[in-house]
């Protein structure tokens, strides 16, 4: 089993990452940075893998601020950016996903720890 620990920056919320005109919904501005940003780490890491493993992750969430927010919001922006920045095919290979909350960091951050599992 291999795995990976890396730190990334603190995602936009889901309402922010996603925008929707009519009956279509993209990734708005903040959304398509936060990408970039996440595939330029992927890539300099080398972490730039497509494995096809069953995956679990554990998140550590240093939050940004003092305000109340739902934590399960930075999943999907989080998982769409890792796929999008090469490190998995598919982010239905996620089959343990654990977010904690962390400490108030200024900009906030996420502490990522991610295992390859057996194949079942």
């Amino acid at each position: 089993m291999n795995e990976y620990q890396f730190v990334l920056p603190y995602p936009p919320s889901l309402n922010t990452y996603w925008r929707r005109r009519g009956s279509q919904y993209y990734i708005s501005d903040k959304g398509q940075k936060y990408r970039k940003d996440v595939q330029k780490i992927i890539r300099q890491l080398k972490l730039d893998i497509f494995t096809k493993s069953r995956l679990r992750i554990k998140v550590i969430a240093d939050v940004p601020d003092s305000r109340r927010r739902d934590l399960d919001n930075i999943l999907k922006g989080l998982l769409d950016s890792l796929i999008h920045a090469g490190f998995a095919e598919d982010d239905e290979q996620f089959d343990d996903i654990r977010v904690i909350r962390g400490v108030k960091v200024p900009g906030g951050r996420l502490g990522i720890k991610i295992t390859e599992l057996e194949n079942v």
